[in-house]
């Protein structure tokens, strides 16, 4: 009994860890990089003066999938980047597959938030790009990519973002089926893994999920319009 309660305290903690490297309000994050994993690494992510384009140069495509209905308030992928960006372009679709962008739920350009994570390889130092502001319903069990560029159209430097092995992720995604994206490179959402190795990208989704009291009212809402139908129907 007493290690079965070790265990689950040590699993709160691994989730509540995990929650933290996401940020307050999490709904997903692909994982850390894991710098003891000797297959990290990373792919090209960014629009600057040396890989550019409209809206990108290149962009890297992460799935997940939420488990409640949920409201997207911000997007973020962790950069190995020597840039310094200026704004982020951000995207969420569906139904993405080889060759096939499927379909653009919502996309825009916004402040982006340039934050060092504390890790760094190849001689690059990781950045978690964020940008908020967002409003963008999520339907529950639904299969979306997300993709969050920074952009510094003047900067002379590169950005990859993160692979990882799934290290505190959080939430739910289908391994392996990750999207590159990339004129310049002649890229066609390609799957990742025809870029490497690329299962998992370090990208996260932020947002707010119905609050239980909305639910309980909701509920209580259609017992009492279910009560009234029965008694128009018993008259």
């Amino acid at each position: 009994m007493k290690k079965f309660a070790l265990l689950s305290l040590f699993a709160l903690f691994l989730t509540a860890y995990a929650a933290a490297q996401c940020g307050s309000n999490c709904l997903f994050y692909g994982g850390d990089l894991d710098l003891n994993d000797p297959n990290q690494n990373g792919l090209a992510n960014e629009n600057d003066a040396i890989v550019s384009g409209t809206p990108y140069g290149a962009a890297t495509y992460q799935n997940f999938t939420l488990s409640s209905n949920a409201t997207a308030t911000g997007l973020f992928t962790n950069n190995l980047s020597q840039l310094t960006p200026t704004s982020g372009y951000w995207e969420i679709r569906t139904g993405v597959s080889e060759g096939n962008g499927g379909t653009l739920v919502a996309s825009g350009t916004g402040t982006v938030t340039n934050t060092p994570t504390g890790r760094s390889d190849f001689g690059y130092t990781e950045y978690r790009n964020e940008v908020d502001g967002l409003n963008v319903a999520l339907t529950a069990g639904t299969q979306y990519w997300e993709a969050v560029v920074p952009v510094c159209t003047s900067c002379f430097g590169r950005s990859f973002n993160s692979n990882t092995d799934g290290l505190n992720s959080v939430g739910s995604q289908q391994s392996g089926h990750q999207f590159f994206n990339s004129a310049f490179f002649g890229a066609n959402f390609t799957n990742a893994n025809n870029e490497g190795s690329y299962n998992i990208f370090s990208s996260g989704v932020i947002g707010t999920v119905p609050e239980p009291s909305s639910l309980i009212m909701l509920g209580s809402g259609l017992v009492a319009a279910a009560g009234v139908v029965r008694r128009r129907l018993s008259r």
